[in-house]
C-alpha cells in the first residue's frame, strides 16, 4: 500500500531525467537505488529534503538532487519536498526561523520593514542573519527527524498490518 500510494503520485524515472532541474547529473540518474520505494529510500528522501527546504537559497530542487545521488535515497520524494518552501510559503518560514534563532542565540529579535533592494539587503540583513541561518538549520533539522521518523514508523506500522492480515488469511479455510 505505501508503495502503491508513492507509486500513484511520483513521477516515472524516464520523465523525472528529462527535467531540467535534474538533467545535469546525467549518467548519475541511471542508479536504480534512486528510484527505489522502500523504507530505507523513502525515509531518507524525507529527512533530506525536508531539511534542504529550510536551507535559505535559491538552488533548492538542485541541492535535494545532488544530496539524494550522494545519499542514495529516493530522488523525486527528496526534490519535492522542497517545495514545501515556495514563493508564497517563503516569507512566514524563514520569518519563524529568524524568530526561532534568535530565541535560542539568546538575541532579541530585531524589528524590521522588509524592503526588496540592494540597500535593504546591504544595511538589514547584516543583523539577521545568523539568528536566520541558525534557526534555519535547527529547523530543518527538526523538520528532517520527524519526518524521517515518522515514515519509517508508519511504513513499519502499515508492513506489519499487511503481514497480520496475511497471516490471519492463511489461517482461515
Amino acid at each position: 500500500m505505501a508503495r502503491k500510494l508513492f507509486k500513484r503520485w511520483l513521477p516515472t524515472p524516464e520523465k523525472m531525467r528529462e527535467h531540467p532541474s535534474v538533467r545535469i547529473f546525467g549518467s548519475l540518474l541511471h542508479d536504480p537505488n534512486l528510484w527505489h520505494l522502500n523504507r530505507r529510500s523513502v525515509s531518507l528522501a524525507f529527512f533530506l529534503g525536508l531539511f534542504i527546504a529550510f536551507v535559505p537559497i535559491p538552488t533548492q530542487m538542485l541541492l535535494a538532487a545532488l544530496a539524494a545521488i550522494v545519499f542514495r535515497a529516493n530522488l523525486p520524494i527528496s526534490v519535492m519536498l522542497v517545495w514545501i518552501t515556495n514563493p508564497i510559503t517563503m516569507p512566514a518560514i524563514f520569518y519563524f526561523t529568524y524568530k526561532f534563532g534568535a530565541m535560542v542565540m539568546g538575541v532579541p529579535p530585531n524589528s524590521f520593514h522588509f524592503e526588496l533592494s540592494w540597500t535593504w539587503l546591504a544595511e538589514e540583513f547584516t543583523y539577521l542573519w545568523r539568528p536566520m541561518l541558525v534557526g534555519c538549520f535547527l529547523t530543518g533539522l527538526l523538520a528532517g527527524l520527524v519526518g524521517a521518523a515518522s515514515i519509517h514508523v508508519l511504513w513499519r506500522v502499515h508492513v506489519i498490518r499487511r503481514w497480520r492480515k496475511r497471516q490471519e488469511s492463511r489461517r482461515k479455510p
